[in-house]
C-alpha cells in the first residue's frame, strides 16, 4: 500500500519570518500537528506542535530558525516505507514531493487510519509499552512538567494507589499556566497556550512581566489533580490494535492507558506504538531497533546493540524494554564522509532516556549519542540518591520563558 491516496494536499505554511507568537495560533486547531515553513516559497522543514510547546523562545523568534529537516517522501511511497521514515525521523507528519515540489504532508494519524483493517491480527500486549510513567494526585505541576520534559512523552496518567484517576498532557500544563499568566496580568502573554500575538515591550513591564517570580512558583507547586482529566481512555491488554486505533482516532486522543485483567494501569499504547508495530518485519522483533543501517559504516547492528547494553550496565539492574537507534545523514561532508544526526531513545524499567549526537559518520555520531545517554543513566541513579530538589532557578530554565515570567 502506498500513500498516494492517504497524504493530504492541505497543509499549513508560514514564511520562515513569521513570528512564533503568530504560528502558536494555528495551533489551536487540536488537529493540527505541524506546520511547513517555506523561504520565498522553497520548503525549508516544519515545526511541530509539541516542538514549540516545549520551547523556550521568545515569542517574537522567528519560526524560521526553529525548522526541524525531517524525512521527505514520495507521493507514492509505501506505507511501511513511511512508518519507519516517522520513526527514524521522531516525526508524525512528513512533508510529501513530487517532482521536487512538496504537494502536501502525510500524518500519523493519516498513515494508522488506512492500515486499521489490517490490524485485527495484533494485539494491544504487541506493541503497548509496559513501563507506564505516571503522576500521583498531589504531585506538583513543576514535578510534572519535568518528568513530561525528561521522558520525551506528551501524556502522563495519574494513579493514586492502582486506581487510575485521571490523565495529564502537556498541552494541558502548558495552557493551563499560560491562562493563569493572562488572567494575572490582564492581557495576553502571547505565550503557546495559544490565545495571544503579542510579546513583551523592550524596557517595560507589559502587563505585570518581570514580576511574577511568587506567582510562577505558586503555579509550579499545585497539585496536578487541579488540571488532570478525570475522563481516561483505557482498553485490555488482549484486545485487538485495531480496536485501539478506532479508539484513539474516534475520541481524539494519541493514547489510551493499557489495563491487566484486574482493570489495574500496567501500561501505555500510543500512537507511536502502532506507527512503531507496521516497521516489524515478521521474523525480526528484537528489542533494539535500528533505522538507517545503511549508515553504519565500521559498525554492525550487533556493536549498536552491545553498545547500548554498555551504556545500560552503567546503572545496574535496568532492563531494556525497547529501544530505538535513529541514523540520518546531512548533505554537510568532509572528505567523503557525511554528517550524521544519531538518536537514541530507551524505554527501560527505569525511566525513558533519548538523547541525540552529531558526527561525522555514524559510528562516532551514535558514540557521542551514547555517552549523553549514560550522562544522563548516571545522572538519574544520582539524582535518586540525593533527592536534591529542583531549585527556582533550575524550574525557569526547564520550562521555559512562558512560565518564567
Amino acid at each position: 500500500m502506498d500513500i498516494a491516496d492517504v497524504h493530504s494536499t492541505d497543509f499549513t505554511e508560514f514564511d520562515a519570518e513569521t513570528p512564533l507568537s503568530k504560528v502558536a495560533g494555528a495551533f489551536e486547531d487540536r488537529e493540527l500537528d505541524a506546520v511547513i515553513v517555506t523561504d520565498g516559497g522553497d520548503y525549508q522543514g516544519i515545526v511541530s506542535r509539541r516542538q514549540l510547546a516545549a520551547s523556550s523562545n521568545q515569542p517574537s523568534t522567528k519560526v524560521g530558525t526553529q525548522v526541524r529537516h525531517v524525512p521527505r517522501v514520495d507521493r507514492t511511497e509505501d506505507v511501511r516505507e513511511v512508518a519507519r521514515l516517522m520513526i527514524g525521523g521522531d516525526a508524525k507528519s512528513l512533508p510529501v514531493f513530487d517532482d521536487g515540489n512538496i504537494v502536501g504532508v502525510v500524518t500519523a494519524d493519516a498513515v494508522i487510519d488506512a492500515v486499521r483493517p489490517y490490524l485485527d491480527a495484533v494485539t494491544v500486549e504487541d506493541a503497548y509499552t509496559a513501563e507506564l510513567t505516571s503522576a500521583r494526585p498531589e504531585t506538583t505541576l513543576g514535578k510534572a512538567l519535568n518528568t513530561l520534559r525528561e521522558t520525551h512523552i506528551a501524556h502522563l496518567p495519574v494513579v493514586d494507589g492502582s486506581d487510575l484517576v485521571g490523565m495529564v498532557s502537556l498541552y494541558d500544563l502548558i495552557d493551563f499556566t499560560t491562562r493563569d499568566e493572562r488572567k494575572s496580568q490582564g492581557g495576553s502573554s502571547g505565550g503557546f497556550g495559544g490565545r495571544g500575538g503579542g510579546s513583551r515591550s523592550a524596557g517595560g513591564p507589559s502587563g505585570g512581566f518581570g514580576s511574577r517570580e511568587g506567582d510562577v512558583d505558586r503555579m509550579l507547586d499545585l497539585p496536578v489533580r487541579n488540571v488532570m482529566s478525570e475522563t481516561v481512555a483505557t482498553i485490555g491488554r488482549a484486545a485487538p490494535l485495531d480496536e485501539a486505533v478506532e479508539a484513539m482516532l474516534d475520541r481524539g486522543i494519541s493514547s489510551l492507558v493499557v489495563t491487566d485483567e484486574s482493570d489495574d494501569p500496567v501500561g501505555i499504547v500510543t500512537k507511536t506504538d502502532v506507527i512503531e508495530a507496521l516497521t516489524w518485519e515478521r521474523e525480526d522483533r528484537r528489542a533494539v531497533q535500528v533505522f538507517g543501517l545503511d549508515l553504519l559504516d565500521e559498525m554492525s547492528y550487533d556493536d549498536v546493540a552491545a553498545l547500548i547494553d554498555d551504556v545500560t550496565a552503567k546503572y545496574g539492574e535496568m532492563t531494556v524494554v525497547k529501544a530505538s537507534v535513529q541514523l540520518q545523514a546531512h548533505k554537510e561532508q568532509t572528505r567523503g564522509v557525511p554528517l550524521v544526526l544519531a538518536r537514541i531513545r530507551l524505554v527501560t524499567d527505569r525511566g525513558y532516556f533519548t538523547a541525540d549526537g552529531e558526527g561525522y559518520g555514524a559510528s562516532h555520531a551514535l558514540r557521542l549519542a551514547a555517552n549523553a545517554i549514560e550522562r544522563q543513566v548516571l545522572k538519574g541513579k544520582t539524582y535518586r540518591q540525593s533527592k536534591k530538589p529542583v531549585g527556582p532557578e533550575e524550574q525557569r530554565q526547564l520550562y521555559g520563558w512562558w512560565l518564567g515570567g
